[in-house]
């Protein structure tokens, strides 16, 4: 399971339980399955209207996707990448093909095949660029469908506070308090399950998919890049070098602060190590003139 998505599940629950068991005076107050059902039913009725049905049934296997932990498997492409381009420098058309069998990146194999084939660079660029695009498109949408449900779901929460609200008028001529305040409780129930909804499942949801999808990114222009290297007969370690740099993490281009860290660790050391010599040649002068004394 993916480390931070559960450690968000595990808060959640912490978080209800300390709404529930230590903020509320009854906890069974906040049990509403009446409220609770016009938010789900009125979320996922409006969300089979906006959108074509198998494009709603993919949200269960999305909410898959972001529970399990996906690994990109970027160090690994770009090594078949850069290894691959080697070979195709030595005009070893037979060794590329065979290497190309081991690459599991669907993309990357594309490209290195379009190359293989002698298709010029600006059309590889052109149709590589096209499956981004297309991917980009598809887990936007994606994306965008648990946006829409967060929009719906507060939305029928105040639908089922306003059922709530005309309950209660009809409550005001019987001047029972008691029966008056449980129902504006329960009226006002629907609107915390529909903002708790959207904010704790369908927004969070929203966001993980579409960082998911810049990661891809990332690494399907990076992989565009060294096709285009390769196609270009271009050194593999200039590649190797290229690709890493598009891959790197934001580093700070002045100081190299592992080896500062390392430099600083460095001299601490050898200021202990100073400071131990000047206590010992201290307590030697200070034994010295007793010594010579009868």
């Amino acid at each position: 399971m993916n480390p931070s998505t559960l450690i968000g599940i595990v808060a959640s629950i912490l978080l209800l339980a300390i709404v529930l068991f230590f903020s509320a005076e009854d906890p069974q107050l906040f049990l509403d399955l009446p409220g609770l059902g016009i938010v789900l039913i009125g979320t996922a009725a409006a969300t089979f209207i906006a959108y074509p049905l198998r494009e709603v049934v993919r949200v269960f296997g999305l909410l898959r996707t972001i529970m399990r932990n996906e690994k990109l498997y970027i160090d690994k492409d770009l090594e078949d990448l850069v290894d691959i381009s080697r070979t195709w420098a030595q005009d070893d058309i037979r060794a590329v093909e065979q290497r190309l069998e081991g690459v599991s990146n669907p993309f990357l194999r594309s490209g290195v095949q379009l190359v293989i084939d002698n298709v010029p660079e600006s059309d590889i660029f052109d149709l590589l660029q096209w499956r981004i695009a297309r991917m980009k498109a598809k887990e936007h949408a994606e994306a965008q469908l648990f946006r829409v449900m967060a929009g719906f779901a507060p939305a029928f929460g105040m639908l089922g506070t306003l059922v709530g609200l005309v309950n209660l008028l009809f409550l005001l001529g019987d001047g029972d308090m008691t029966a008056i305040g449980r129902q504006m409780a329960l009226a006002l129930m629907t609107t915390f399950y529909g903002v708790l909804l959207a904010n704790l499942v369908f927004k969070p949801v929203a966001v993980k998919l579409e960082r998911r999808t810049e990661q891809r990114l990332v690494l399907l222009n990076t992989i565009m890049q060294g096709i285009s290297m390769m196609s270009q007969k271009r050194s593999p370690s200039l590649m190797r070098e290229t690709l890493n740099a598009f891959v790197a993490e934001v580093r700070d281009e002045i100081i190299d602060h592992s080896a500062a860290a390392a430099d600083k660790k460095a001299n601490n050391k050898k200021r202990r190590g100073l400071g131990t010599r000047s206590k010992a040649r201290s307590a030697g002068t200070a034994q010295k003139p007793g010594a010579g004394r009868p």
